[in-house]
């Protein structure tokens, strides 16, 4: 086995920094992408249940249809995302990373032809896996496809660091650290995704496939570091 720093062998290869902050890339990306495209969310499964039952309530069925999809699509993801995880283990990030991949690649060969199909439905498939197959960044739990609950974690990260006296914790600013890490690699996603869209819709899933492929390449170095 290869040597490691002590910080970066206490946890998994899929658990590093870098490689969270290249997914919340990925995920603020994508979520920039569907909503200039679909008008709907891929990620934040919570504003599609309000949108939904807003239409529902005011009896617009047929904008209400828009929102049911994405939910049904993340829903079979998560499944199929736990089923993986119970089944392989140790190769569920990995594979996840390639099923992300695939999928994108569909999304966008049949973006013209489907485009609410592909887009809503594929999309919200890869935020699915991406959220149960990468749960953790450094043994901490965070969420790569949505900002609210690292917000909420590099808040509560800071007070603690600024407020609690006698603080023991040899690096109380490194859960704030990580989590703002994740808010700014999310925001930065978003923007990216948003410019890039606007500009060519096209070729606009080139980037979450090259950045998803990088973290391929990393988790499978990890692989390979465990092996020796």
């Amino acid at each position: 086995m290869s040597a490691q720093p002590a910080d970066e062998a206490s946890f998994p290869r899929e658990e590093a920094l870098l490689i969270a902050c290249l997914l919340a890339l990925t995920g603020g990306y994508l979520e920039a992408y569907t909503w200039i495209v679909h008008r709907v969310f891929a990620n934040a499964q919570t504003a599609n249940l309000v949108f939904l039952w807003v239409y529902v309530t005011s009896g617009d069925w047929k904008e209400a249809d828009r929102f049911i999809f994405p939910l049904l699509a993340f829903m079979a993801g998560v499944i199929l995302a736990c089923w993986l995880r119970w089944f392989a283990p140790q190769q569920a990030a990995r594979t996840s990373i390639l099923i992300e991949i695939v999928c994108l690649f569909i999304v966008a060969i049949l973006h013209n032809r489907l485009p609410e199909v592909a887009g809503t439905l594929g999309i919200s498939l890869v935020a699915a896996f991406q959220t149960v197959s990468f749960p953790r960044v450094e043994g901490l739990a965070y969420n790569s496809v949505m900002a609210t609950s690292n917000l909420r974690q590099t808040i509560e990260g800071l007070f603690a660091a600024l407020a609690y006296v006698g603080n023991r914790e040899a690096k109380p600013f490194h859960r704030p650290y990580v989590f703002g890490a994740m808010c700014a690699a999310f925001g930065a996603g978003a923007a990216i995704g948003a410019f890039v869209t606007e500009a060519t819709r096209a070729y606009s899933l080139v980037i979450p496939v090259l950045l998803l492929v990088i973290v391929l390449l990393r988790c499978e170095q990890g692989g390979s570091d465990l092996k020796h």
